[in-house]
């Protein structure tokens, strides 16, 4: 793979924002090292518009910049599980055909988006708690209460802040359409 240099500028300031939005400070704690953060976000934004690739990286490096950040040390396995959900994200675009780049981002193309988010966020932060119990010998109760609410707070945060992102990234496409056509 040979990555451009605006795409290894576009990864940096994924990972910048989404690793310092990810910081507990701009969360809401809700378990034991588990916030749900705006950063999400982020993470679905960067991975919609330039594919999975991008995806993995911004989720990876950011968690692990917000890991670093937070004090409680790098989890390897959840920043494994961010790129992941990074990964799910990020065919988007293969899915929908590419209609986002039109200008168009109907309710099945929510949909779509929904269901990605909670695909990547259910096998992304699974593959953490596996890991996590697997390796570090942590409660299966402990990960897996840890993964269904992250995973369905993750996936309505994505779904409601995408929406409107998407909403305005799709008009604004359409409108950069409007200006070449004529």
């Amino acid at each position: 793979m040979n990555l451009t240099a605006k795409t290894v500028v576009v990864i940096a300031i994924g990972a910048a924002l989404y690793g310092i939005g990810g910081l507990p400070m701009f969360g809401v704690p809700v378990f034991a090292n588990t916030t749900l953060k705006p950063a999400m976000a982020v993470l679905a934004l960067f991975s919609v518009l330039f594919g999975p690739i991008v995806g993995f990286l911004v989720g990876f490096i950011g968690h692990w910049v917000t890991d670093l950040f937070a004090g409680w040390g790098v989890w390897f396995t959840w920043v494994l599980g961010s790129g992941i959900v990074g990964i799910v994200i990020g065919i988007f675009p293969k899915v929908t055909g590419g209609r986002l780049e039109l200008g168009e981002f109907n309710s099945k193309d929510f949909a779509i988006f929904v269901v990605l988010a909670l695909i990547g966020n259910v096998v992304g932060y699974g593959c953490s708690a596996f890991l996590d119990t697997v390796l570090y010998a942590e409660p299966f109760a402990k990960v897996f209460t840890q993964l269904c609410i992250i995973a369905a707070g993750n996936t309505i945060l994505i779904a409601i802040v995408g929406y409107f992102i998407l909403k305005s990234v799709a008009k604004r496409n359409q409108q950069s359409r409007n200006l070449t056509e004529e």
